[in-house]
């Protein structure tokens, strides 16, 4: 509520000029008094997008079938390629948004009153940490949530819409409640056995030792039936989802915080930010160390002293 127009242009010109696919519209909020960004792209730079951050889809069954690498060149072999509301899920257009006003890069010798921004600086997540930008955050459609109130949350005895989860939360989020029921729906084994050997166990100690006995060994081939069972069941979703042959991070983009100076990579020989591995050596040796040095013997001297008072 407290940002300057100087503040509102200078960040409105260069998502304009830094991110010429997205279309920014600016409101102003008389209830909270807050300036509001509303930012998305047209159908047309989004498949750019997924280009761009090689996001991965379906496949035509006549082409191959499987997932793959999204390409604009190729798009005629993907399913649902001339249909521009199914094409993409909610999360990967927000995806696709994100990842271009994350990676909003400043100029060497820009600054913003007081913040000077190194070059190749992420500038979303600088004014963000510097609180020029409260939120980023993506919106919510209601129409899909409330088809997933009716087929998730209000649902009893009913199997969970993993897919439309995935598509509209992610793939991590339908990830872990894939697993937790699962993991809900296996507890049933062990708590239905363990119920029917305490009804029938003895009081006497002998028999009440044969039971956890028994009960530990069913314990034990159950963890491991479950453990397999779920890498199985995982690896199906991680394949459906198109996830299960991604990239490993060590081959990914930076995170939008990584500061560091542009140099040509000796492994790829592409454009890269590096950060000087002694640059962090000292900072652990002269920052990281004294500090917990520091507080370790203020806790031993404080130890010391309550012995001495007691």
């Amino acid at each position: 509520d407290s940002t300057d127009d100087h503040t509102l242009l200078w960040l409105l010109n260069h998502i304009r000029l830094g991110i010429p696919e997205l279309i920014v519209q600016v409101r102003h909020h008389k209830h909270t008094r807050v300036y509001a960004f509303f930012v998305t792209a047209t159908y047309e730079s989004l498949l750019r997008g997924a280009d761009e951050i090689g996001l991965r889809k379906p496949v035509k069954a006549e082409f191959g079938g499987g997932m793959r690498s999204f390409s604009c060149e190729e798009d005629y072999i993907y399913e649902n390629i001339e249909n521009e509301l199914y094409f993409f899920t909610s999360q990967e257009r927000q995806n696709i948004i994100r990842y271009w006003l994350e990676n909003l890069r400043a100029k060497q010798g820009e600054s913003l009153h007081n913040i000077h921004f190194l070059e190749g600086q992420p500038i979303i997540p600088e004014l963000a940490a510097r609180g020029v930008i409260q939120q980023l955050f993506p919106l919510h459609e209601q129409r899909i949530l409330k088809r997933l109130m009716k087929s998730w949350v209000q649902a009893v005895c009913e199997a969970q819409p993993l897919d439309d989860i995935c598509d509209y939360f992610g793939v991590k989020i339908a990830m872990y409640f894939a697993w937790l029921g699962f993991y809900t729906s296996a507890m049933v084994y062990p708590a239905v056995f363990g119920s029917i050997l305490y009804t029938f166990t003895d009081s006497d100690p002998t028999s009440q030792d044969i039971s956890c006995v028994v009960f530990a060994i069913f314990n034990v081939i159950w963890a491991t039936l479950f453990l397999e069972e779920w890498k199985r069941r995982g690896a199906e979703f991680a394949y459906k989802w198109g996830t299960l042959d991604t990239p490993a991070e060590s081959i990914e983009e930076p995170r939008p915080q990584f500061r560091g100076m542009k140099r040509i990579s000796p492994v790829t020989s592409a454009e890269e930010f590096y950060y000087p591995p002694w640059k962090r050596l000292l900072f652990q040796c002269l920052v990281s160390l004294p500090v917990c040095l520091a507080c370790l013997a203020l806790v031993f001297l404080l130890m010391l002293g309550c012995f001495q008072l007691q």
